[in-house]
């Protein structure tokens, strides 16, 4: 197991991130790595990762455009006022606002599944609000990641029902019969693990007042409190992008739609519109082309082979016992969505080796349904090139203060991946 080049890809991905290696650079060497070792050309993995790059190109797209509709909502001051009455409303409860933002989180996978397209608009003006509060951003970085990653693993509602779905089809595709509303009764002990982990980060870890410089950014001159012309335009842009997005199912049409609504309320001239995608690239872009090279290194990952040889390696040590299975097989998804960055496209490709295993060894639907989910769930927290993670960074890094590495991935990956392992395993024994 410990030559698989899967394995080797994932942990020099990691090392060098943690090094502080730009995590782009990260993911390049890593790929190679993962496909010399496994007999590929270098040729072949930068070809396989060049072409595996488009699998993430709407997204990528989606990001850059979000990103101006961001910066544009920003320009006319909307976004400020709301951040002034919110921190009017905490009055010092650094615990409650953290909370807050985790909720808002959460809405944002079913109760209108914008996924982190409200990140970029909500975070940045609350930046000045978190630094008089003193909050520990490594506390709303985990608040942030719990609300894009737990209700989906918990909940059949908007991006939850598509998970539970795609979970679903791929044990059905493998020959074992469950329906969509055994998912979520399967999954929510692995739930509450990560609810045990959102309070253990918020309310223990990182609950002491962290002092961060009072960076200025740049700001509209806002002269009153009142709604003008250009505030109701941004709030009508924003709320137009988001049903756009939901009803057509692609957000790049939904963020040019917003942007149009805007300027037509006179938000922002004609010839801003540079001004605002410019900015868009500078808030979102780097966030863009690392989904795409996160992409170009899952499909890397795939071409080696290494996830079937890394599996059957691993289900010759567990030597018949379900407590060494259940571990084993969550601690081999924690492995594969590292490196491919999605939950989503992990199911499909773990299922068709865990089920036949779960069968095997005589784990449950239910039990099965458990492994398959929490192993594909586990990773998305904590990974360098998860949306999970960079779209927390991308909101609060805007004045250069938090770490993706130390500051995102390292609290979340202790906070979630070690409660989703521990409480996963159970839930296998019992279901």
């Amino acid at each position: 197991m410990l030559t698989n080049p899967v394995v080797l890809s994932v942990l020099v991905m990691t090392i060098l991130c943690l090094l502080k290696l730009n995590v782009l650079i990260a993911l390049i060497l890593a790929a190679l790595k993962g496909g010399v070792l496994s007999g590929m050309s270098l040729g072949d993995t930068i070809a396989t990762l060049i072409g595996g790059m488009g699998g993430n190109a709407e997204t990528a797209l989606s990001y850059i455009l979000l990103g101006a509709l961001a910066v544009a909502i920003g320009k006319t001051g909307v976004a400020d006022i709301l951040a002034r009455k919110i921190g009017k409303m905490v009055e010092g409860r650094r615990a409650i606002f953290v909370l807050l933002i985790a909720g808002v989180a959460c809405f944002s996978q079913n109760l209108i599944p914008v996924h982190i397209a409200f990140i970029p608009i909500l975070i940045p003006p609350l930046i000045s609000v978190m630094n008089k509060l003193k909050i520990d951003r490594r506390a709303v970085a985990s608040a942030l990641t719990f609300g894009l990653k737990a209700p989906y693993v918990m909940l059949p509602v908007g991006f939850g029902l598509i998970f539970h779905n795609i979970i679903r089809d791929a044990l059905i595709d493998n020959g074992m019969n469950v329906e969509t509303n055994m998912v979520w009764k399967s999954m929510l002990l692995p739930g509450i693990g990560m609810i045990i982990g959102l309070f253990i980060a918020v309310l223990i870890a990182y609950r002491k007042p962290r002092e961060y410089k009072d960076i200025k950014l740049a700001k509209p001159d806002i002269k009153h409190e009142g709604m003008s012309k250009e505030h109701i335009g941004a709030l009508i842009g924003a709320i137009a992008a988001f049903a756009i997005q939901i009803i057509t199912k692609s957000l790049p049409l939904g963020a040019i739609a917003g942007l149009a609504i805007m300027m037509g309320f006179g938000a922002f001239k004609w010839k801003e519109l540079d001004e605002m995608l410019n900015g868009g690239i500078s808030l979102m872009g780097f966030i863009a082309f690392i989904m795409l090279v996160a992409s170009g290194y899952g499909a890397v990952i795939r071409a080696t082979g290494g996830v079937e040889s890394l599996v059957e390696a691993a289900a010759g040590m567990m030597g018949g016992s379900k407590a060494i299975a259940a571990f084993i097989m969550l601690f081999i998804g924690l492995i594969i969505t590292m490196g491919i960055g999605t939950s989503f496209g992990t199911v499909p490709i773990i299922a068709a080796i865990f089920v036949p295993l779960c069968m095997t060894l005589g784990f449950s639907p239910a039990a099965t349904i458990c492994l398959v989910g929490t192993a594909g769930a586990l990773g998305d927290a904590g990974s360098p090139a998860s949306d999970s993670t960079l779209g927390p960074t991308a909101g609060l890094n805007v004045d250069g203060q938090h770490d993706h590495i130390w500051d995102t991935c390292v609290p979340t990956f202790i906070h979630y991946n070690i409660p989703l392992l521990i409480f996963g395993t159970i839930a296998a024994l019992i279901l």
